[in-house]
């Protein structure tokens, strides 16, 4: 029974469409200015709309949806978009491929345990990242699930080359596991959570590996033209992520309400993924740097291109 609230939830998080889809607005914008945010199923904007921290802006915030943080990127890098929240590995990926794009903020998480892992199906031989050589990973290209995949083989000692490396999407990725047509999955929440929930086992988690961040990435245009305006809503943004610490069972129903999860999902994802706000300072241009290196010793990246200084912008 459980295993099948897990799939049903699944398949609502799952199914948000290929490409962005209108969301409405919020807001009164009283001056008539808009910003144009860009949302990822149960992630910024449901957090704010049940905190509670929109009321009273000046300005109209429109929202669109998109299926994964790649599909954002793409829409705040050509302007469809003005800001979206997106995990390390993807805004890395972006910027360094020459995409317009910069951090105006930063989150960490402080939580994290099975919050991002890499998972095998009940009954796998699989017990170790030792045990990858050879075996079919699937992940989504350029996202925290694929950053994590690089790290744990590096620390293996298991070159890039040793494993089949497939990329699909989330949804996609689910079929393929339950039918045992991939060997592992290298994912994130709520998707994590479900597959566990499902039977599924950790290899290993990301809490063993690294601190996680989350980075609200702007066009350049947006930052020169809405400096203002994203100002408002990142401290709007600030005060949602201290309701959420401070009311989790509020929290995780409105997010089971947004995404479709069952609650007692929604409440797990709540507990193993909380975030605090960071400073863009130099640590993190450290830590994205690293992460670029990563990524092209695999070859999935230059070597040379923007360093992350040039790409950290804390709004003044």
């Amino acid at each position: 029974m459980r295993a099948e609230a897990s799939r049903r939830g699944f398949v609502s998080v799952a199914g948000l469409g290929a490409l962005a889809l209108a969301a409405g607005c919020s807001g009164k914008g009283g001056d008539g200015r808009v910003l144009k945010v860009a949302n990822q199923k149960g992630s910024t904007k449901a957090l704010l709309t049940a905190a509670g921290v929109l009321q009273g802006a000046s300005y109209r915030i429109e929202w669109s949806e998109f299926p994964a943080a790649q599909n954002l990127l793409e829409a705040v890098s050509s302007g469809a978009a003005d800001v979206g929240l997106v995990g390390d590995a993807p805004f890395v990926f972006a910027y360094r491929n020459g995409s317009p794009v910069k951090a105006v903020s930063a989150q960490r998480s402080a939580g994290g345990r099975e919050a991002l892992g890499i998972a095998v199906p009940a009954g796998s031989s699989i017990r170790s990242p030792a045990d990858l050589v050879g075996k079919k990973i699937a992940s989504t290209r350029g996202s925290i699930g694929h950053y994590l995949l690089l790290e744990v083989l590096e620390r293996a000692g298991i070159p890039y080359d040793r494993v089949q490396v497939v990329f699909l999407s989330p949804a996609d990725t689910k079929g393929a596991f339950d039918a045992r047509s991939i060997d592992v999955w290298a994912t994130w929440t709520p998707y994590l959570t479900l597959a566990l929930g499902g039977g599924a086992r950790l290899i290993a988690d990301a809490e063993d590996y690294g601190p996680l961040y989350r980075f609200e990435v702007a066009n350049e245009a947006a930052i020169r033209d809405k400096g203002d305006l994203l100002r408002d809503f990142l401290a709007r943004e600030a005060r949602g992520l201290d309701w959420s610490a401070a009311h989790p069972h509020e929290w995780a129903v409105a997010l089971a309400r947004e995404t479709g999860l069952a609650p007692q999902v929604a409440e797990q994802v709540v507990r193993k993924y909380r975030h605090a706000p960071v400073a863009l300072d130099g640590a993190l241009a450290t830590h994205l740097d690293a992460a670029a290196a990563r990524f092209a010793r695999a070859g999935l990246l230059k070597p040379s291109g923007r360093p992350a200084s040039e790409v950290l912008a804390p709004l003044r």
